[in-house]
């Protein structure tokens, strides 16, 4: 078995080079990382994560717990997520609470009696008990999506993205729009996304009807059958355009206009938030806004990780968005 010696007399170094480099915890010059990376590879050796734990009083494990990890949002932040994590040596175990709140509780526990170095929560609640839940929690946790009292959080800018789509939609001289968004009980995408609507009709003196606004649970179908009832349900007088606060609830929605004959946009344009691959493919394709996901992934990676280093421990980042003019609209 190949030991941390084998590896310091094969690259030409001494073993406390080679110590520095596998924790990344001292200066190592250019061309002696580079020869101890092509011993590393050359001989597949891999350093002992349980000695190195016993040393450090750390796993080497950072915990991530996500709302719904099929979803491609998910994907892009835990790639990013990943990209800084590996430059660190450090491994990534992921969690599903399949939108469940109880799970989000349940998780934080696993993951702390994993003892992972620390967590990153893309949380769809901030309810007092999660809060308490993570206070109980001795190690670092930093959330992505909500601003969670009393730890560090980066959210994105809803209120701004969400306001900006509905200028597009009114710019465009619409004023029956609809809503298609999903339950308050997650108050970024749920409550502050609404509330950017309502505030945004409620400035260019238009009518906000609660029969043009319908909810749903993020995914596609549930999108198809919100614009279902809100089409069915206002037969004399149906919106122009419907804002949909994420983009595959407004894949749904489309796909119900055009099954009962809409033209998009000509008859109701749709507008999304997430900028999903699938967006740009779409028959028309969807107008959105970029969330940049994975930038997204890498910051809030950045941000635990000067945590764990001992920084400021209360920071609250928003991160950057753009709008994405298509078809649909």
């Amino acid at each position: 078995m190949t030991t941390i010696n084998d590896i310091a007399k094969l690259a030409g170094v001494s073993r406390t080079t080679v110590s520095r480099f596998l924790n990344s915890n001292g200066y190592v010059g250019q061309e002696a990382r580079e020869r101890i990376e092509q011993v590393i590879e050359e001989t597949g050796y891999m350093p002992s994560q349980s000695a190195k734990s016993l040393r450090t009083k750390k796993t080497g494990v950072i915990g991530i717990i996500l709302p719904k990890i099929s979803t491609e949002t998910s994907s892009r932040v835990v790639s990013g997520i990943n990209e800084v994590m590996k430059k660190k040596g450090m491994q990534i175990l992921l969690t599903d609470t399949e939108l469940d709140p109880d799970k989000e509780i349940e998780y934080l526990r696993l993951l702390k009696s994993r003892q992972a170095d620390g967590i990153i929560l893309l949380a769809t609640n901030i309810s007092e008990r999660l809060q308490r839940e993570i206070h109980a929690t001795p190690v670092p946790v930093v959330a992505l999506g909500q601003d969670v009292p009393g730890i560090p959080s980066l959210t994105y800018a809803d209120y701004d993205a969400s306001s900006d789509m509905m200028q597009l939609l009114i710019g465009k001289g619409h004023k029956r729009i609809g809503f298609i968004g999903v339950a308050q009980t997650d108050p970024a995408v749920g409550g502050t996304r609404q509330k950017a609507y309502k505030d945004m009709m409620e400035k260019h003196g238009l009518e906000v009807r609660e029969a043009w606004m319908a909810e749903g649970d993020f995914s596609i179908e549930s999108g198809y059958e919100a614009m279902k009832r809100i089409i069915t349900d206002n037969r004399t007088e149906i919106p122009t355009a419907v804002f949909c606060v994420t983009d595959r609830m407004a894949t749904g929605a489309m796909e119900y206009l055009k099954e009962q004959g809409y033209r998009i946009p000509e008859d109701i344009a749709v507008a999304g938030i997430g900028d999903a691959v699938m967006s740009k493919y779409i028959s028309p394709s969807l107008t959105t806004m970029d969330y940049f996901n994975e930038e997204a992934g890498e910051a809030i990676a950045e941000m635990l990780l000067a945590i764990m280093a001992g920084e400021n421990s209360d920071k609250k980042n928003m991160h950057k968005y753009r709008l994405i003019k298509r078809d649909s609209v």
